[in-house]
């Protein structure tokens, strides 16, 4: 896999990606959906796989939950054109029920399959800060005893030299069951944002 951080790199494992069969969520995904962002992002954000709408148009994190991320990212002063968006499982893992596609959480083993795309996108893109967004994607970098109740908002040693930082995934917001548990969760949200820009500000000047 390309190990350089420009945009031809990204191009090249996106292209590698398309036609990956390392574990069987590609036999009913639509496509593979990888990474999206300009190679030297300061700043990654990591959310589990896609959904329905972004494995039908092949980009991440341009569902619901995505739409919630860009007003959240707004509201925290980082502009999306300046992030990398990604996953860490790179299919879209559902069942059927009538005509809806109901997302899975996928498995270790799927998991496991995806980890090397992962790493190849840091690698590449080399960030200051990796915010993973959802338990799940938290537990692909740090490990599957992390727990996001517990460590929500702290910063780790992350892979190549990068500063990790984990939240809750947007989606999440969308679940809460009324609207004052939706508006307490986005500003949470906002405010895990907005230190992770701050961090990444901070690296930036300290080099």
């Amino acid at each position: 896999m390309p190990a350089e951080a420009h945009g031809h790199s990204i191009t090249a494992l996106r292209k590698e990606a398309r036609s990956c069969t390392a574990c069987d969520l590609y036999k009913d995904a639509t496509q593979t959906v990888f990474g999206e962002g300009p190679p030297g992002a300061h700043l990654i954000l990591i959310g589990e796989q896609p959904g329905d709408k972004e494995d039908i148009e092949g980009a991440p994190f341009v569902g619901p939950a995505g739409a919630l991320l860009d007003r959240a990212l707004d509201e925290a002063g980082i502009d999306r054109n300046d992030v990398y968006v990604t996953n860490a499982v790179k299919h879209f893992k559902f069942i059927r029920k009538g005509k809806r596609r109901i997302h899975q959480k996928p498995n270790a083993e799927q998991m496991k399959a995806c980890r090397p795309w992962l790493d190849a996108e840091i690698a590449v893109v080399k960030p200051k800060v990796i915010v993973c967004m959802g338990a799940t994607a938290a537990q692909q970098l740090l490990g599957r005893t992390f727990r996001l109740t517990q460590h929500r908002g702290e910063f780790f040693a992350g892979p190549n030299a990068a500063t990790l930082t984990a939240t809750i995934h947007p989606s999440a917001i969308l679940r809460a069951p009324d609207d004052e548990s939706r508006h307490r969760e986005m500003k949470q949200f906002v405010k895990d944002l907005k230190l992770a820009g701050r961090k990444v500000t901070t690296l930036r000047k300290s080099g």
